[in-house]
């Protein structure tokens, strides 16, 4: 991985996200693209009005000082960092400036329980992970020192994750760490221990791991829901790190069983890492 980016609105959760970056850029030795959306109207863009153009201007020289101030940080020093204004509205074109900058990371602040609403107008989580084909990395509070010990891949043992699996294994092995797939088991579709086996034992071995115990390789664990078994599993086994695989544009609302929509990205505690199938 060359470069991160990490989109900001100045605020403190948007510099959560910088410092995470941070730390990952420090330990794999890449650049980080900082990178605001002024979303400026077209109005105000196209007018040959002296005072349009003035404030156009004027905005951009605000938000070039108030770069300067926000990546006045010591944890940045020693760190190559690139600047970058936007006047794009839309979010979902984020994942077009980490493909021209060849970026391999996108990581996002968010206020946790109420999702990233209060900080990109809209539901712009949602609109990053839909468009974006390169992993996207969502972070709700401050982490003094972000390390990845423990990370588990969230699925059905489906055929479809093969490919997110494995990218996701890929993706970590910079960071040293093993992610382990991790399957929900609920009332509405529970599966005796036997058929989760089954399935699990056929998705190691489609994986390339063929060889391994599913016992040592794959969790289950029983909950009413979905989410709440994910976080109950991660609270108990101290668990710093969840990757979701998504469907593109369908997003996070057709995740495996089809109704854990945001709710995973947005309210959990800790990080989401999210891959796209």
């Amino acid at each position: 991985m060359k470069r991160i980016l990490v989109p900001v609105d100045f605020s403190k959760y948007s510099e959560y996200a910088l410092k995470v970056a941070a730390q990952i850029a420090r330990d794999l030795k890449c650049e980080i693209i900082v990178v605001h959306m002024m979303g400026l109207s077209e109005p105000l863009l196209t007018r040959d009005e002296e005072r349009e153009v003035f404030n156009a201007l004027s905005y951009m020289q605000i938000t070039k000082e108030r770069f300067t101030k926000f990546l006045d940080k010591p944890y940045l020093k020693g760190i190559t960092v690139i600047d970058v204004v936007h006047n794009d509205k839309n979010f979902s074109e984020l994942d077009e400036i980490a493909t021209s900058r060849d970026a391999g990371l996108i990581v996002m602040g968010s206020h946790g329980l109420s999702g990233m609403k209060d900080i990109f107008v809209g539901s712009n989580t949602e609109k990053v992970v839909r468009s974006s084909e390169i992993p996207v990395l969502v972070i709700k509070n401050h982490i003094p020192d972000f390390k990845i010990k423990n990370a588990i891949f969230a699925c059905d043992l489906k055929d479809d994750y093969l490919n997110s699996f494995q990218k996701t294994r890929k993706f970590l092995e910079p960071f040293n760490v093993h992610p382990r797939p991790l399957f929900v088991n609920i009332p509405e579709r529970f599966l005796s221990n036997r058929e989760m086996e089954a399935m699990a034992s056929n998705f190691l071995m489609d994986a390339g791991i063929a060889d391994a115990d599913i016992f040592t390789e794959v969790d289950f664990y029983s909950d009413y829901t979905l989410e709440s078994g994910i976080y109950h599993y991660c609270e108990e086994r101290d668990i710093d790190l969840i990757v979701i695989p998504t469907h593109g544009r369908k997003g996070l609302a057709h995740f495996f069983y089809g109704s854990i929509g945001e709710n995973v990205a947005n309210n959990a505690k800790i990080p989401v890492l999210t891959i796209k199938i």
